[in-house]
């Protein structure tokens, strides 16, 4: 193997880590013509590429891989957590400072929920925060309607399954019953599709309010409504096991909504085989 082979990973992967859009956003965006590398347009996502390949989206140089960054950010209800909807609803990425670079958000919260969403500019790690085998647990206070009775609370902790959807055990407690309404804690570890919800629909609770107050080692705390706060460097490493990536490049290509136009006759198509140097037969 070549030390350029060594150096080289899929091109999904380097758009992902750098924080433009998930892996699988990119996979679908190749396949879509809207990539290209050292101006030859790509047509699969089974391409290598290496530091010093030129990588361009939609017309927009991609930057190199940055360091990793994590931000805390406090998701109102009303705003909803993708990049772009069809409805027109206003989007979380939307509410964030102009001055922050282009993030990705670690997990969902549905546009009726609110509380801690974790964001950060690498897709990869966003993608490895998500997932429940890290063991990251994630806190909610929910509010419902009704009495809920401990032995219904302390069940859920065997797990549930609702419609064929199995969920696995969930703590919950009744922090205190407010007239009508009852505040209950809990504490996830899947966080499936709108899990909380479906559960308490199923034992016969209307969710009135659900609130996400801790995700892993992260806390909301006193953090108000949209403001976002950011991870310090040697945290964000202490908390995820992350070592700190090179920083190449302090800029970050933005995607568009629509890929540039080609001039038919300019352009390569490459198909899942990269490019060689005529000097060496090497893989760029």
């Amino acid at each position: 193997m070549t030390d350029e082979e060594v150096k080289g990973e899929r091109i999904a992967k380097r758009m992902a880590a750098s924080g433009l859009c998930s892996r699988r956003e990119a996979e679908r965006w190749i396949t879509a013509g809207r990539v290209e590398v050292d101006g030859e347009i790509l047509t699969s996502p089974a391409f290598t590429v290496t530091d010093d390949s030129n990588i361009v989206v939609d017309g927009n140089p991609l930057s190199g891989v940055g360091p990793q960054r994590l931000w805390l950010y406090h998701k109102p209800t009303g705003v909803i957590t993708t990049h772009r909807d069809p409805q027109g609803r206003t989007t979380v990425f939307e509410t964030l400072p102009p001055s922050m670079p282009r993030v990705v958000s670690v997990g969902r919260l549905d546009i009726n929920s609110e509380g801690l969403l974790l964001l950060t500019t690498d897709g990869e790690l966003a993608r490895k925060l998500e997932h429940p085998s890290n063991g990251w647990t994630r806190h909610y206070r929910v509010r419902i309607h009704g009495r809920p009775q401990p032995d219904e609370l302390a069940a859920l902790e065997d797990g549930i399954t609702i419609e064929g959807v199995r969920y696995s055990s969930i703590k919950a407690s009744l922090e205190r019953q407010q007239g009508a309404n009852a505040w209950i804690n809990m504490t996830l570890t899947e966080g499936k599709n709108r899990e909380i919800r479906r559960v308490f629909n199923h034992l016969g609770y209307e969710v009135g309010r659900l609130i996400r107050t801790a995700y892993g080692p992260f806390q909301l705390n006193e953090l108000k409504p949209r403001e976002v706060k950011e991870i310090a460097g040697n945290v964000l490493r202490d908390q995820t096991g992350e070592s700190s990536k090179p920083v190449r490049s302090d800029k970050w290509a933005k995607a568009k909504k629509k890929p540039v136009k080609k001039k038919s006759g300019h352009k390569k198509h490459l198909t899942d085989k990269p490019r060689t140097k005529k000097s060496d037969g090497k893989k760029a």
